[in-house]
């Protein structure tokens, strides 16, 4: 039926329903976000936490040249599976109107602000001639003003979700399940990272390496991001 679809031309333009309902380049794109690296995002009882595999494919790139979590405001921190590129022009986007919210209110920006934002973003791309869908999973979680936190994941069609726990990116439905099995509540930030790092090294198996892999995280006590790298969550594995 999808091959009959194509060579109907319901796949030429995002803004077009094929007869039985699907925008097929949104579909194409929802793919594109299940090739893309790994994040996993976690609400502690003491703040919340990313950890993002950054899949080095070239022993001469310099790991931490590659960004793969963005701090949004010092107390929300982003990252997105599919096509980074696309990713950096909304989250850059984000981080602007982060920083227009405090000067404006002179109090930070709450996360769900930011995600619904980008959410819209994501839903144009689906709905106006001319644009193809942006090619990305967004997560983002943070500490807001009020002390909660809150962890949303935005997709393709641009609808978003608050989660607990949560993974986007290739692997997903396996991570999900150890995610389900592994989390608790009451973790804190250094078990919720001790948690992926050892999801991650049953995925990979021989293939793991802490290189390929970075965290960030805001504690309730500071509210302000913070990033480890590669050799820096070596103590996090068993």
């Amino acid at each position: 039926m999808e091959m009959q679809h194509r060579v109907m031309g319901y796949d030429r333009a995002a803004t077009m329903f094929s007869p039985d309902g699907r925008i097929l380049q949104v579909e194409y794109a929802e793919k594109t976000v299940r090739l893309g690296t790994a994040s996993i995002g976690m609400i502690c009882s003491d703040g919340v936490v990313i950890v993002s595999d950054k899949r080095l494919g070239d022993s001469l790139l310099i790991p931490e040249s590659i960004l793969k979590i963005w701090e949004i405001d010092e107390h929300i921190i982003a990252t997105a599976a599919g096509v980074l590129s696309d990713a950096r022009v909304i989250l850059e986007h984000s981080q602007v109107t982060a920083q227009q919210h405090r000067v404006t209110y002179d109090q930070p920006i709450d996360t769900e602000s930011v995600i619904k934002d980008v959410a819209n973003i994501q839903q144009s791309a689906t709905q106006y001639a001319g644009t193809r869908p942006f090619g990305i999973a967004v997560m983002m979680t943070g500490v807001n003003r009020d002390n909660v936190c809150k962890l949303y994941v935005s997709d393709v069609t641009g609808n978003y979700w608050g989660y607990k726990a949560s993974v986007i990116g290739e692997n997903d439905e396996r991570i999900k399940e150890l995610l389900q099995s592994g989390y608790k509540d009451n973790l804190n930030v250094e078990q919720g990272i001790k948690l992926a790092l050892n999801i991650f090294k049953k995925i990979f198996g021989k293939n793991f390496s802490i290189e390929r892999f970075e965290a960030a995280f805001v504690k309730k006590d500071t509210k302000k991001a913070q990033r480890l790298h590669g050799i820096q969550l070596s103590k996090y594995i068993k």
